[in-house]
C-alpha cells in the first residue's frame, strides 16, 4: 500500500477504535494473525464456555480449529455430521457461553456495528447473552455510516455468502441484491448495535487486513 494512503487509512482506523470505546465497547488494532492468537489465548481461559456464529472471517484465520485443539467447552455449531437438532440446541446454550465469537458484516466510523443475519442466532447472541462477545473484523469492513454500511452489505457481503454457501438466490446471478422472497434468502434479521450496556462486553478487534466480506 502507498504510503500516504497508508497514513490515511491508519487514522480511520484510529477514528473508529476511539468511536467504538465512546460507544462503550473494547476495542483494539491487530497486527497481525499471530498477535490476534496470543490475545485470544491469553484471554480465552482453559474450560471455558465459547461458542460462535456463523462467520467465514473465522473460519479463514483458523480459530475454530484452534478451538477444537484447546481445552475449552467449545459449542461446536459446524462440526461434522452434527444434525440440525444439536445444532439448534448447541445455538441456544451459546446464550449462557463465557465467550462467544463473531464477526460484523460493517462497522463505522461513528463505533456502530452492522449486521444482516439468516436465522437470527448470531446477531442474538451479540445483542444479548454470552458474558463476552469478541468480534473480529478487517479493516476492509469500516466504512464511514449506516448508509454505506447497507450498500456494503446489499453489494459484497450479501451476495459473496450466498454464493459461498451454495444458496439459490437472485444475488448470486446479479452480483448484488434484489431484495428477493426466496426461500434460501439469507438477510432476514438487520440490527445496528450503537452501543453497549455493560462496558467492554463487546470487543472488537480490527486486523490490518482484508479478511472476510
Amino acid at each position: 500500500m502507498d504510503k500516504n494512503i497508508k497514513a490515511i487509512h491508519a487514522k480511520k482506523i484510529d477514528r473508529t477504535l476511539k468511536a467504538l470505546q465512546k460507544n462503550n465497547m473494547e476495542a483494539r488494532f491487530i497486527h497481525s494473525i499471530d498477535e490476534l492468537v496470543e490475545v485470544i489465548s491469553q484471554m480465552v481461559t482453559d474450560e471455558s464456555t465459547v461458542a460462535y456464529g456463523g462467520s467465514y472471517t473465522l473460519v479463514k484465520l483458523g480459530l475454530i480449529d484452534m478451538f477444537r485443539n484447546r481445552n475449552v467447552k467449545l459449542l461446536d455449531r459446524d462440526k461434522a455430521g452434527i444434525a440440525p437438532e444439536e445444532k439448534r440446541r448447541l445455538q441456544i446454550e451459546a446464550f449462557d457461553s463465557d465467550f462467544y465469537f463473531m464477526s460484523s458484516n460493517a462497522i463505522t466510523e461513528d463505533g456502530e456495528l452492522y449486521n444482516v443475519d439468516g436465522s437470527g442466532n448470531r446477531v442474538a447472541a451479540l445483542t444479548y447473552g454470552p458474558k463476552n462477545v469478541v468480534v473480529i473484523v478487517g479493516s476492509n469492513k469500516i466504512v464511514r455510516d449506516i448508509d454505506e454500511a447497507v450498500s456494503r452489505v446489499e453489494r459484497l457481503a450479501a451476495p459473496a455468502n450466498c454464493v459461498r454457501l451454495n444458496r439459490k438466490t437472485p444475488c448470486v446471478q446479479t452480483g448484488v441484491c434484489m431484495d428477493c422472497d426466496s426461500p434460501e434468502r439469507i438477510c432476514n434479521s438487520y440490527v445496528v448495535t450503537k452501543r453497549q450496556m455493560v462496558k467492554d462486553r463487546v470487543k472488537v478487534f480490527i486486523l490490518n487486513d482484508n479478511y472476510g466480506y
